[in-house]
C-alpha cells in the first residue's frame, strides 16, 4: 500500500490545536492494526480540512508547526493541511512560507471554483507559488509538496491532493500495484487479453486490500472511504507504468497506441467492484517512474504526451521536471491547460510541476530522494501574455 491516510478535523482554539489526545489515541490504535497487516505499508499520513477554514492567516505558521509536531509524535510520516480556495488570497503568502519551513508538510491550491469553473486568478496564483517554491527551497524540491487541484473532492489518500471533509475521522487507502500491470501485459498477445488479465489481477488485490481497510476502520470506529485504485509506480523498471505499456508493445511510451492503452487501463480501474475514492486512474509521474524518466532523458517524452494521456486517465501532470528558468506566467499556462482539461472531461486532475533551478531542457536530474528515479528535464516552448491572468495584487505570494 502506498499510503494509509487518516482524515481528521483539526480544531484550533486560543493558539493551539485541541483534541491532541484523541488523535494520538487513534494513531496508536492505527499502528497496532497495521502491525498485523499482510501488506507492505509505505507511509501513514494525516490530512485535515482546508486550513483557511481552521485558522486566520496570521496563525498559519503556528498551526502548521504544531500540526507537523503532532503528526511526528503520532507516527504520521507526512501531514497535509489541505487547499487554499479561490478568493482566499490572504492565506497564500503564508502557504508559501510554511511549505518552505516545514519539510513534513503538504498543501495545495484549488484552481476551480464552487461552480466547477476554472478560476483564472487561482491559476495565476498557482504559477506564482510554484515559482516561489522553486526559488526558495533546495533544488526546488518544495514543489513536491504542493499541487494545483482542479475538481478534486475531499477524501483522496494521495498527497498533495488530500484533504478532509470536516466530519468525523475517516480512512482511505492508496495502493502501488504497477508491477501487476507489468506482469499482466508481459504475457498478453492482444489488447483484449491484456485487459482481461489486468482486471483479474487487480480485482483480487483490490478485494483483499479493501477487506483489510474495512476491518481496520471498523476496529478504529471511523469511516472507511475506500481505495484510490490509481495505478501508481515505484522508481524501478519492475514497477513502472510506462514499462507496462512498453511490454505490451507501445514503444516508446507516447507512441501510437498510448492513448488507447491508457483509456483501457483507466476503465478497468474504475470498474473494480470495490468502494473507490480519489483519482482512480493512471499515474504517470515522471520522477517516480523509471521508464518515463529514461524516455525523458532520451528526449522521447514530451509534455504534450502526458497532457494527452491525462485526457483519458487519472491524475494530470505529476512531479514533472521542468526547466529552472520558467516564469510564473509559463507555469500558470501549464496549470491552465490541466484545469481546462479537467473541466471539459469532468474529472479531478492536478498539476504538480517541478522547475529545477540551474537545469535546462534535456539535462538529467538526479534527486537524493528514495522515491525518485533519474529523469530528463522536459522542454517547454513559448509562453502566453501576462495579461491573460490580470493584475490582482491580492494574489501576491510574498508577505509584506
Amino acid at each position: 500500500m502506498r499510503a494509509v491516510t487518516i482524515g481528521w478535523s483539526a480544531r484550533w482554539e486560543s493558539g493551539a490545536i485541541v483534541d491532541r489526545e484523541g488523535l494520538l489515541d487513534l494513531a496508536s490504535r492505527l499502528q497496532t492494526g497495521l502491525a498485523s497487516c499482510e501488506f507492505d505499508v509505505q507511509t501513514v499520513r494525516l490530512a485535515t480540512q482546508p486550513f483557511p477554514t481552521i485558522v486566520r492567516p496570521t496563525e498559519v505558521r503556528a498551526f502548521s508547526r504544531q500540526l507537523c509536531e503532532l503528526g511526528e509524535l503520532a507516527g504520521f510520516e507526512y501531514v497535509c493541511m489541505g487547499p487554499v480556495r479561490p478568493g482566499d488570497w490572504e492565506w497564500v503568502p503564508e502557504l508559501v512560507e510554511v511549505l518552505v519551513r516545514e519539510e513534513r508538510l503538504f498543501a495545495s491550491l484549488l484552481v476551480t471554483d464552487q461552480t466547477g469553473a476554472v478560476s483564472l486568478p487561482a491559476v495565476a496564483t498557482a504559477g506564482r507559488v510554484i515559482r516561489a517554491l522553486a526559488d526558495r527551497t533546495p533544488a526546488g524540491f518544495g514543489n513536491l509538496r504542493f499541487a494545483a487541484l482542479a475538481l478534486c473532492p475531499p477524501g483522496s489518500p494521495f498527497f498533495p491532493a488530500a484533504y478532509h471533509d470536516g466530519g468525523g475521522p475517516a480512512l482511505g487507502i492508496a495502493w502501488e500495484v504497477a508491477d501487476e500491470a507489468v506482469e499482466a501485459f508481459g504475457e498478453a498477445r492482444s489488447l483484449a487479453a491484456a485487459e482481461q488479465r489486468l482486471r483479474e489481477r487487480l480485482g483480487v488485490a483490490a478485494a483483499r486490500i479493501v477487506a483489510f481497510g474495512e476491518r481496520l476502520a471498523a476496529d478504529l470506529g471511523i469511516r472507511f472511504l475506500g481505495l484510490d485504485c490509481s495505478l501508481a509506480p515505484y522508481p524501478d523498471e519492475r514497477h513502472s507504468v510506462a514499462g507496462a505499456f512498453e511490454r505490451l508493445g507501445v514503444v516508446p511510451f507516447g507512441g501510437p497506441g498510448t492513448l488507447a492503452v491508457a483509456a483501457m487501463v483507466t476503465q478497468a480501474l474504475r470498474e473494480l467492484p470495490v468502494p473507490r475514492i480519489g483519482y482512480c486512474g493512471l499515474m504517470l509521474p515522471v520522477f517516480e517512474d523509471a521508464v518515463l524518466g529514461k524516455r525523458a532523458q532520451e528526449g522521447r517524452l514530451h509534455l504534450a504526451d502526458l497532457l494527452l494521456a491525462a485526457a483519458v486517465c487519472g491524475v494530470g501532470l505529476d512531479v514533472i521536471p521542468l526547466p529552472g528558468d520558467l516564469s510564473a506566467v509559463q507555469l500558470s499556462a501549464i496549470v491552465l491547460d490541466v484545469a481546462t482539461l479537467a473541466t471539459k472531461v469532468g474529472k479531478p486532475l492536478t498539476a504538480r510541476l517541478m522547475p529545477v533551478p540551474g537545469h535546462r531542457a534535456g539535462e538529467v536530474v538526479r534527486v537524493d530522494f528514495p522515491f525518485f528515479a533519474p529523469a530528463g528535464v522536459l522542454a517547454v516552448d513559448g509562453s502566453v501574455p501576462p495579461e491573460w491572468f490580470g493584475n490582482d495584487a491580492g494574489q501576491n505570494t510574498e508577505r509584506d
